[in-house]
């Protein structure tokens, strides 16, 4: 009997868990949760391969307009393949690149639409921004030479070209084939000399044997440390080494000022294609090329501003007056291919 009982209880709680279980009842006293207000002048997401310092010039942007910015950081490529991957339901309304060849892909993928903007076509030069109004240029880096003041004069330095004298030979140091600052630059030189010659150039870049390293950073601390004399960065990474520690002992040369000037790249963006808040990004855009973001955006990583009227950082200014090469930034995405082929025929890896 007692086993009998046990297994009339055992049976009727196996049943009792079977049954679906009603949610709890809320107490009709008590309010529902809180939901988070909007912003008062709504949002814009951002995906944003530039990732230093952009929290204050996103900050400032807010206090300025009432918009608030989510932002989602990540490598150029990778950003664009979740815009395309997300398709017309990506929550991005602007893509920020560090590279006009990185805007230009995005571009040619259709990741971004024409933002047709007087703000936008008076604030930025024509340069700097893609023919079609999909991407513009916000700031400026110089990638030039520097070299080791101890080991190597000034007067010993011109030109990019300059670099394949044979005296150079395992005294270079560079960024490999496979980053996109190298292909910009030998994109570059392809549209300002041709492809052979360009050719020419790289091989004998090749020739003096160059230590490849895929950071800029490390390349500078490189020469600083006697690893080599010379090499070819962008000018802000010795910014950031500099206001570090004041005798940081590398020092700048601006290239190619007796021709065309030294070669310049951005740091730009662009409205994307299904970008769920398009006036927003628009307004984003345009205040970043106004003379408030400017100072904010370039002096949070001593870049240069993409407006000549605006002053860079200090730090920069002190690296003196320069020439810079004219060329439309669009060639270097338009080149961008027949670049990576150079340099594979060159044998630069």
């Amino acid at each position: 009997m007692i086993a009998a009982a046990l297994l009339i209880v055992v049976a009727a709680l196996i049943a009792a868990g079977c049954q679906p279980q009603q949610p709890p009842q809320a107490d009709p006293a008590t309010p529902p949760p809180a939901q988070a207000e909007p912003a008062k002048g709504g949002v814009v997401n951002i995906y944003t391969a530039r990732h230093y310092g952009v929290e204050k010039a996103f900050d400032e942007f807010t206090r300025e307009t009432g918009i608030e910015i989510r932002f989602t950081t990540g490598s150029d490529a990778i950003l664009r393949e979740r815009i395309k991957a997300e398709g017309r339901y990506t929550p991005a309304d602007v893509y920020i690149a560090v590279d006009a060849g990185n805007l230009w892909l995005a571009a040619q993928d259709g990741l971004l639409s024409p933002a047709e903007s007087e703000v936008l076509s008076a604030n930025i030069p024509e340069n700097l921004r893609d023919p079609e109004n999909r991407w513009f240029g916000l700031t400026q880096r110089v990638r030039t030479i520097m070299y080791h003041p101890d080991r190597v004069a000034p007067e010993e330095l011109s030109t990019y070209e300059a670099l394949t004298d044979p005296k150079w030979r395992g005294r270079l140091v560079m960024r490999p084939a496979t980053h996109v600052y190298t292909q910009s630059l030998v994109a570059s030189l392809i549209a300002t000399h041709g492809e052979a010659r360009a050719e020419e150039i790289v091989r004998g870049w090749v020739a003096n044997e160059p230590t490849l390293i895929d950071s800029d950073t490390r390349i500078l601390e490189t020469l600083a440390a006697g690893g080599g004399d010379v090499a070819i960065t962008n000018h802000y990474y010795l910014g950031r080494l500099l206001n570090a520690d004041p005798n940081f002992p590398v020092r700048l040369l601006w290239a190619n000022q007796d021709d065309r000037g030294a070669h310049v790249n951005i740091s730009g963006a662009g409205v994307t294609a299904h970008a769920p808040n398009r006036d927003n990004a628009i307004k984003f855009l345009e205040w970043l090329s106004g003379a408030t973001g400017q100072r904010s955006f370039a002096d949070s990583n001593f870049e240069y501003p993409a407006i000549p009227a605006v002053a860079p950082h200090p730090l920069v200014a002190d690296f003196g007056p320069f020439l810079t090469d004219p060329l439309s930034l669009a060639e270097y995405g338009r080149l961008q291919a027949a670049a990576v082929a150079l340099l594979d025929r060159a044998g630069y890896r």
